[in-house]
């Protein structure tokens, strides 16, 4: 007949999944919260906030990335991409390079999509350098997602959440762009830090 003791080990399967799949939704939830508050204390120039945030998602990250990834549920991608968003802005304000995937050990997926998020910040801060006016370091911004949509270019990306996010980068290059030549337009009145 029926193998009852089969149906107790299932049972316990289970249990083990929804505890793994619970643990990788809070670490998770945990990584974009992190995430977003590194990016906020970086689009001030407060890096002495953002480096313990930095130890302690780099932290949570390698314990998400331990956790078996049979219990999956997409909310991990997620904080992957929040992470490298996160990374790349602050070493971006901090050092001006942006990290490579290997030193950030996510998915290619996931890099390239936090990559993609990653351009909607470095408009944030070329806007805020403009109304500060620091110039220069908006044209550097500019030239950077200039160079990140030219190395996505070269990629053949399928229709999918990728490939949506990717075309975010050529608007806001196109921002940029018209940032940069309201500037220009506006003469040499204005002054270069």
């Amino acid at each position: 007949m029926l193998n009852k003791s089969e149906f107790s080990k299932i049972r316990q399967e289970m249990h083990s999944l929804d505890l793994k799949r619970e643990e990788i939704i809070q670490l998770s939830r945990e990584i974009i919260t992190i995430s977003k508050q590194i990016i906020y204390a970086a689009q001030r120039n407060d890096m002495k906030s953002a480096e313990p945030a930095i130890k302690n998602i780099k932290n949570k990250v390698n314990k998400l990335k331990k956790i078996n990834i049979s219990a999956d549920t997409n909310i991990n991608s997620v904080a992957f991409q929040e992470y490298v968003e996160a990374i790349a802005f602050y070493e971006f304000v901090k050092n001006r390079r942006i990290p490579a995937k290997s030193s950030l050990g996510v998915s290619a997926e996931d890099y390239l999509s936090g990559l993609c998020d990653l351009t909607g910040e470095l408009v944030r801060k070329a806007i805020y350098d403009v109304i500060h006016k620091k110039f220069e370091e908006a044209e550097k911004i500019k030239d950077l997602v200039h160079d990140i949509y030219g190395e996505f270019l070269k990629l053949h990306l399928r229709n999918g959440e990728l490939r949506k996010k990717s075309d975010s980068i050529k608007w806001n290059l196109k921002k940029l762009e018209e940032v940069m030549y309201d500037i220009s337009m506006k003469g040499s009145g204005l002054t270069k830090e």
